[in-house]
């Protein structure tokens, strides 16, 4: 099982605003760290794994939890 580092409610924000909290929240953990992130908007299914690639982290999962999905995303170097 991943160990969870942080964990990010970004629940009730519209694009871009979960991948913006996303990239502050991870600037203040240590390479490597696992950040848990809720979103329910829809968009985010296509932000957050493009934010990922570009930024050089890498999405470990992505799934849906009733009404919001949930990314684990590790920091890269």
């Amino acid at each position: 099982m991943t160990e969870i580092s942080d964990t990010l409610d970004a629940t009730g924000l519209l694009c871009p605003l979960p991948v913006l909290k996303a990239r502050k929240r991870l600037k203040s953990l240590s390479v490597g760290a696992v950040l848990q992130m809720w979103a329910d908007d829809p968009a985010a299914l296509i932000d957050v794994p493009h934010f990922c690639f570009e930024a050089g982290h890498k999405l470990l999962s992505q799934s849906d939890d009733g009404p919001h999905q949930v990314y684990l995303i590790r920091k890269g170097g």
